[in-house]
């Protein structure tokens, strides 16, 4: 049983954002701060990523875990009320990301997933950062 009613958690749900996040920010923040340039939520390009670095043909989702499903983190857990209508929303959230990553890579770009819980551990997030933008790999 939820403990807030149905007009609460609507309210609640309705200021979820799904971009310029406190995540994105911290992201964008580093990477500018590393002397990277960027653009914001391409619409043109699968997915709408969150940060895109058309220099280095590259793209950069920040992933909410539970939203996106992160295997392996305890932010990811499934509330226990109405858990099959979220299984198959975060399975569905999870197979989209996973086309969407298909997609872009097949257009040539390079796709990072950075986690929400990765945001904890700043001088792991810059070296992890770094390692992409310098890398010429897929």
């Amino acid at each position: 049983m939820d403990k807030v009613s149905s007009q609460q958690r609507s309210i609640n749900m309705s200021k979820i954002k799904s971009k310029d996040t406190k995540p994105e920010k911290i992201v964008r923040s580093l990477l500018h701060a590393l002397g990277y340039r960027f653009r914001l939520h391409r619409k043109t390009l699968p997915g709408t990523p969150d940060i895109i670095l058309p220099k280095y043909k590259a793209v950069i989702f920040v992933n909410g875990c539970f939203w996106h499903g992160h295997d392996g983190c305890k932010r990811a857990a499934i509330p226990d009320t109405n858990k099959e209508f979220w299984e198959r929303k975060i399975s569905a959230n999870k197979a989209r990301d996973q086309k969407n990553i298909f997609d872009l890579e097949k257009l040539g770009y390079r796709c990072l997933v950075i986690w929400q819980c990765e945001l904890k551990d700043k001088n792991l997030l810059i070296q992890r950062l770094l390692n992409f933008l310098t890398s010429n790999t897929i």
